[in-house]
């Protein structure tokens, strides 16, 4: 399956998503990415949006190979695949000092994004967790078990795309799984999407601020 861009994704996972508009549903994105995709999600389902900061934890010698990740939080739920950690022979300093680094841009993002504003309370909700897909799937755990430390009364997993070996991991962290499309050829996110750019910190703000205004608005 291939979208023109994260709006449509979102727009065709909101449809799918349609039968949890009554079971009090807060939207949790994973930006930036995530962010427009559960915006359409949002609208359509008359729900909150919010976000979860999550920062990926990188291979030294390629940052975007993924080992683990870090998700924001009282206690902030640290992900390591220790497989991977093992098989790359990574020292504990490397991941002690990219944790930390992590934390530090996990909290510059949360006052660009959200400035004083506190999360949205999703304690007895059902939590729609949402991201553009999952590649390796290590940041999506870590949000998962973030958001499940925040007791939910449902934990839902709501993507357009994922690697189907990722996502078969994923099933055992949450309670539904609502997925587009699952091909076996993947290599990254973006080859089903037309439009994948980077998106700017100033649309995720605007995005949030968007949403924010169609709840208040009703």
């Amino acid at each position: 399956m291939l979208f023109n861009d994260r709006r449509e994704a979102g727009a065709k996972l909101a449809q799918r998503l349609l039968p949890l508009k009554d079971k009090h549903p807060v939207v949790l994105a994973l930006p930036r990415g995530g962010v427009p995709v559960g915006f359409e999600i949002a609208r359509a389902l008359a729900a909150p949006l919010d976000i979860v900061l999550v920062r990926k934890i990188g291979a030294p010698f390629n940052e975007e190979f993924a080992v683990g990740a870090i998700a924001d939080g009282e206690h902030p739920e640290v992900i390591i695949d220790q497989r991977l950690v093992i098989g790359l022979d990574i020292s504990q300093a490397y991941l002690d000092e990219v944790k930390a680094a992590a934390l530090t841009e996990i909290e510059r993002r949360r006052r660009l994004w959200l400035g004083d504003r506190k999360p949205v309370e999703i304690a007895g909700c059902t939590a729609i967790v949402v991201d553009d897909g999952i590649a390796t799937g290590a940041t999506m755990r870590a949000a998962l078990h973030a958001t499940r430390a925040r007791k939910p009364a449902r934990l839902v997993l709501a993507v357009p795309v994922a690697a189907p070996d990722s996502l078969s991991r994923l099933r055992r962290e949450v309670d539904e799984v609502v997925c587009l499309d699952t091909p076996e050829n993947f290599a990254a996110v973006g080859q089903f999407y037309r439009q994948f750019p980077q998106l700017r910190d100033a649309e995720v703000t605007a995005l949030l601020d968007e949403a924010r205004s169609l709840i208040a608005t009703g």
